[in-house]
């Protein structure tokens, strides 16, 4: 009776005691818990990106003059020589009041000055012949040794110095009769003067290529001065994307790497290669007011015409460059993994337990990685462990 009573005391302290322990032992910690997966990887660069005409041509002003209003709209086609622009002469300056009196005034003032050298011309003439009959007088008497041969030769100065006058004067009518020509003209081909008559000269600006208007600079008329730009024109069928991407990426980036362009408004991405990586960066300043030094990445479509008709010049696209890829890759996601010493380890969940795991790692594209070798497809992984999970600790998955 003893013995009975003394083991049931024992079980029941043994019972009391498996109760505590059972009550104070860590509850198990909750996680999130990922499968090991086969499955395709693709590791890229993401950036956005616009297309562009390749060949873009400018028609600039040759000259400065005054543009007549251009007839074209933007998307107007254009054949090759065609007439895009036209260009006349500067128009003459409007007088005011006093500027219309003050050239009258010159008009009047050249007029007179005409009028005096040519009467500087008849007395010049007169003078000439004067000359001219006083040298053959004494000419003759010098062939009858009535004059001495210096009387002579003095007269011979004078007759050839009253022509020269004669010629200086005559060229002074010229210029006289040119100035007036000028003061007539300033007066007489004003806006306010009489001559409205168009201008007889024009430049002609031609298509070089047959192609779309894409831009206009200067649609009304007006002045224009030499270098200005008029407009654009290009072959928006002939189109490439233009992505600056940071000088990091374009580093990982080589001519001929495959490019998807999502989000560009149809249906499916389109698939382009790049063409170039530009050898000289820019600084560019961020959203965030961050510098960063910027490369432009290159890149030609590929996919059919039909697919892409309705992009146009300076449309935004969504370009992410494949740097690699494969089919059939073990992987998890990156949150899973943390480092170890010098390599990289997970926590699987084992029995309710987790596992520390060391793995080797592969490519990785921000949020899955490649895992090489230490898991197997169909084990479970712990995402985002913390420093409540360590090996052997009790897991429960959320």
């Amino acid at each position: 009776m003893r013995l009975n009573r003394k083991t049931g005391f024992i079980l029941t302290a043994v019972a009391l005691l498996a109760a505590l322990v059972w009550g104070f032992r860590p509850a198990p910690v909750l996680v999130e818990v990922a499968v090991v997966k086969q499955a395709p990887l693709s590791v890229t660069v993401e950036e956005e990106g616009r297309t562009r005409v390749k060949d873009r041509f400018v028609i600039s002003a040759p000259v400065a003059g005054f543009l007549q209003r251009i007839r074209f709209d933007v998307g107007d086609t254009v054949a090759q020589g065609e007439v895009l622009a036209v260009m006349e002469p500067l128009r003459p300056e409007v007088l005011d009041p006093r500027r219309r009196a003050q050239a009258e005034a010159q008009v009047a003032a050249a007029s007179a000055a005409l009028k005096a050298a040519e009467e500087k011309v008849d007395a010049a003439r007169a003078e000439t012949a004067y000359a001219q009959g006083e040298h053959a007088r004494k000419k003759k008497l010098a062939a009858d040794a009535l004059v001495s041969k210096d009387m002579l030769d003095e007269a011979a100065t004078r007759a050839r110095q009253a022509s020269a006058s004669q010629r200086s004067a005559e060229f002074d009518v010229e210029v006289a009769r040119f100035n007036l020509e000028a003061a007539q003209t300033a007066l007489q081909y004003s806006i306010t003067g009489t001559d409205t008559a168009a201008a007889a000269e024009t430049v002609k600006l031609r298509a070089p290529v047959a192609s779309r208007v894409l831009h206009i600079h200067h649609e009304s008329e007006g002045v224009v001065v030499t270098g200005e730009d008029l407009l654009e024109i290009g072959d928006p069928a002939a189109l490439e994307i233009a992505v600056d991407v940071l000088s990091a990426d374009a580093v990982r980036i080589r001519p001929g790497s495959p490019v998807k362009l999502y989000r560009w408004g149809g249906e499916k991405p389109l698939d382009a290669v790049v063409r170039t990586v530009e050898p000289t960066g820019f600084t560019k300043i961020s959203a965030l007011g961050v510098e960063e030094q910027r490369v432009w990445v290159i890149a030609d479509l590929t996919s059919p015409r039909k697919d892409w008709q309705q992009l146009g010049d300076g449309y935004r696209v969504e370009a992410h460059f494949i740097l690699w890829e494969a089919d059939d890759v073990l992987q998890v996601p990156a949150s899973a993994l943390f480092r170890q010493g010098d390599g990289w380890a997970v926590y699987t969940v084992v029995g309710g337990k987790a596992r520390l795991q060391p793995v080797e790692i592969g490519h990785d594209n921000g949020l899955i990685t490649q895992i090489v070798s230490g898991l197997a497809a169909g084990e479970r992984v712990i995402e985002h462990p913390d420093d409540s999970i360590g090996d052997g600790v009790r897991v429960t998955e959320k």
